[in-house]
């Protein structure tokens, strides 16, 4: 059944299809370990869908899609953080909130889009490797794996990031240090809705490549998931976002080879995993606690 497929084509397919969520987690990742719920991941990967793909078609220019769709995002996720840290709004429900208007705007945005063509994105050429297929991809999934890297180096060896994870633990103590608990968690907001907007990009420009209503397809809901299956850990959050992008890939060859599955069943395949992973690691509610940042979702009260 599997024969005639290159495995090294069905790595790079994996890779290419887990992007999207892989930027989106590690942004949700960042923005959780400052002490932040923030549910509207879903909206914001829409909106940088959109917004991306109206750029990249307006200026013929995939890079200031991109730009565009992490910048439009970020103002989205602008508008969460004074909801929630300035006016005090309950997180989740404003996470929700978000979703729901992102999901609206996108639609605004996008019409008299269907149906057009962005422009093609480039390909990374390495010398001498690039008929390999994992080194001649879209440089948003090597962006997305440094991205790992940096988020797990800051998190773990810089200050910027012990501040952070100060912050998320214990927002009073951070903040009876001297530290801006504020400032900190929104910035932590703006960049994971930068990363939102960057995973959505992904898909209208390169993974579709068009715009669709809705079509981000509950990724970012996956995401989210996948955030809580990493125990708040970004290399965790590598291993799941590339699990969700391995069962989506094998779907599809299913699919293709006519395995007497029902297409429906295939489809939804990769959200039953994700679930069936969530409920065993849940399992454990002690060890899911300990991993939390001890303030997360929870409102600060500055005493001045």
């Amino acid at each position: 059944m599997f024969g005639s497929i290159d495995p090294l084509v069905l790595i790079a397919s994996l890779m290419v299809a887990s992007t999207p969520i892989l930027l989106a987690a590690m942004g949700e990742l960042v923005t959780e370990k400052s002490g932040v719920l923030n549910l509207g991941v879903e909206g914001m990967m829409i909106v940088g869908a959109v917004a991306g793909f109206i750029t990249a078609v307006e200026t013929g220019s995939p890079a200031l899609g991109f730009i565009a769709a992490a910048v439009g995002a970020a103002i989205l996720s602008a508008l969460f953080a004074v909801l929630t840290l300035v006016f005090l709004s309950n997180q989740v429900a404003t996470g929700l909130g978000l979703t729901l208007f992102g999901l609206g705007v996108s639609s605004l945005m996008g019409q008299g889009y269907n149906g057009v063509r962005p422009p093609s994105s480039p390909r990374v050429t390495i010398p001498g490797l690039s008929d390999i297929p994992v080194f001649a991809l879209h440089p948003m999934v090597y962006i997305s794996l440094l991205l790992v890297v940096a988020v797990w180096w800051v998190l773990r060896s810089t200050r910027p990031g012990l501040i952070l994870r100060a912050v998320g633990e214990s927002h009073d103590s951070a903040h009876a240090l001297g530290y801006s608990v504020r400032g900190t968690r929104f910035a932590a907001v703006l960049f994971g809705g930068a990363c939102a907007g960057l995973g959505g990009a992904f898909l209208s420009l390169v993974i579709v490549p068009q715009w669709t209503e809705g079509m981000t397809a509950g990724r970012g809901w996956i995401a989210l998931a996948i955030v809580v299956f990493a125990s708040w850990r970004a290399w965790r959050v590598l291993l799941g976002a590339y699990l969700f992008g391995g069962v989506t890939v094998l779907q599809l060859n299913l699919q293709a080879a006519g395995v007497a599955i029902p297409v429906e069943l295939l489809s939804m395949s990769p959200y039953l995993i994700t679930i069936v992973v969530l409920v065993i690691i849940s399992s454990d509610r002690r060890r899911a606690a300990a991993n939390a940042p001890a303030s997360l979702g929870r409102s600060f009260h500055a005493s001045s």
